[in-house]
């Protein structure tokens, strides 16, 4: 992936969904050519001069200051997690440098913590949403995912969600879980630059799945660090469950996501029925499954882009 086509689709879309009577600017005379706003609005905006935002935006961003990169952020009203990603963005324009390595496997002791909390449905996943390990009531809750996971590698949500018709059935709210799902590789896809893990997923997506395709070029950014997911389980039927992502301290880029029902609900019942089923053994996946592509450094001739 071309990190300097992923600046200019980015701020293009950022401004495109600005109007000049929103941003405090007269709406100017004449029909625009594009929707939103034009870049010399959004360099007014920014106090830099238009040829300056116009390099920007072709995706001349690694030479640009903090203090510019926030004053575009903050023309084109970026939220925290959208101002975030452009300084990512500028890192990864820049020269390559060795990243922390993400691991494939999780350490003992994180396990130890899943499994002693038999009672919440518990997984480890990284930024490009594979499951590196579960306690016995994650592996339940996520049983389609893995019974139809095949090939080597990790279980992948992003690939069950998008190349497995089933995923349908699993989530009701498909269409809001696929696009926070695409929103959180288009975060991951500027942190972790040199993983060639990252642009073998990417690549598969997008020319095997349409709505993937769509998704990824609105270029949309998220980190969901709580909310509410129904799962449709084949043995208990729908559960709404609040989940919490908590970032695992010392282990870069990889979350611990809990789920948990409302007390005395319809999902609490099942939840309680759907552990008494499972088994200690279904915790995690076989150690020859973890991704050995899973590196820090580029390949020679390889993109900077995970």
């Amino acid at each position: 992936m071309d990190v300097s086509k992923q600046v200019r689709e980015f701020l293009m879309t950022r401004r495109a969904r600005i109007s000049p009577e929103d941003a405090g600017l007269p709406p100017g005379d004449g029909k625009r050519r594009v929707e939103g706003l034009r870049r010399e609005e959004v360099a007014v905006l920014a106090g830099v001069s238009t040829e300056y935002y116009a390099q920007i935006e072709r995706g001349d961003i690694a030479r640009a200051s903090e203090e510019i990169l926030h004053a575009i952020a903050s023309a084109l009203r970026f939220d925290d997690v959208e101002r975030q990603h452009l300084m990512d963005l500028s890192r990864a324009a820049g020269p390559r440098t060795r990243r922390p390595q993400q691991p494939s496997r999780i350490h003992a002791n994180v396990q130890q913590l899943m499994d002693a909390m038999p009672g919440v449905p518990a997984s480890v996943q990284n930024g490009r949403l594979d499951l590196l390990a579960t306690n016995a009531l994650g592996r339940a809750l996520y049983a389609e995912v893995y019974d139809r996971h095949t090939g080597t590698g990790l279980p992948n949500l992003a690939r069950y969600l998008f190349l497995d018709e089933r995923s349908r059935q699993t989530f009701p709210d498909w269409d809001a879980v696929a696009e926070d799902a695409v929103a959180t590789l288009q975060a991951e896809a500027a942190r972790q630059p040199g993983m060639k893990a990252f642009v073998q997923l990417i690549g598969q997506l997008s020319t095997t799945s349409r709505e993937f395709g769509a998704l990824w070029a609105k270029h949309n950014v998220s980190t969901h660090q709580r909310g509410t997911k129904r799962v449709h389980h084949p043995l208990v039927g729908e559960i709404a469950l609040n989940y919490e992502a908590l970032e695992l301290p010392g282990f870069a880029g990889l979350q611990l996501v809990t789920f948990l029902p409302e007390p005395g609900s319809r999902a609490a019942d099942a939840l309680r029925l759907l552990g008494s089923w499972s088994t200690p053994e279904q915790h995690a996946p076989n150690a020859d499954e973890t991704e050995a592509a899973d590196v820090a450094t580029p390949e020679p001739g390889e993109s900077a882009w995970r």
